[in-house]
């Protein structure tokens, strides 16, 4: 059976619970552990769920924050649903089962 993994991108609530609401808030930490980035990579940092990021990145915001990555990232796994197909569906075979009756053509009156 294949696996399906995710995860959830936990740095705006980390922030929050430290008092920081602003992306800019998360500059000067990150300048003091040689982490250098634009504003404008911050904020996407912060705001959107990043799909690489580098593990020197991961350990300084862990030691901004005092947590380990499992707080900053969590990690779901669950089976992966089958899919279903036309033939899973309700899906009648007009060729075999339902044969469309002719249509009778009648005069008003008659």
């Amino acid at each position: 059976m294949k696996r399906e993994t995710d995860y959830r991108w936990r740095l705006p609530e980390l922030m929050a619970a430290r008092g920081m609401h602003n992306s800019t808030d998360l500059a000067p930490s990150l300048r003091e552990r040689g982490i250098d980035l634009s504003a404008s990579q911050i904020y996407r940092l912060v705001t959107h769920r990043p799909e690489r990021i580098s593990l020197k990145m991961v350990s300084a915001l862990c030691d901004i924050f005092s947590c380990g990555p499992e707080d900053l990232i969590i990690v779901t796994a669950a089976d992966a649903r089958r899919k279903k197909t036309a033939t899973d569906a309700n899906v009648v075979n007009l060729d075999k089962s339902i044969r469309p009756k002719r249509a009778r053509v009648s005069r008003d009156g008659h």
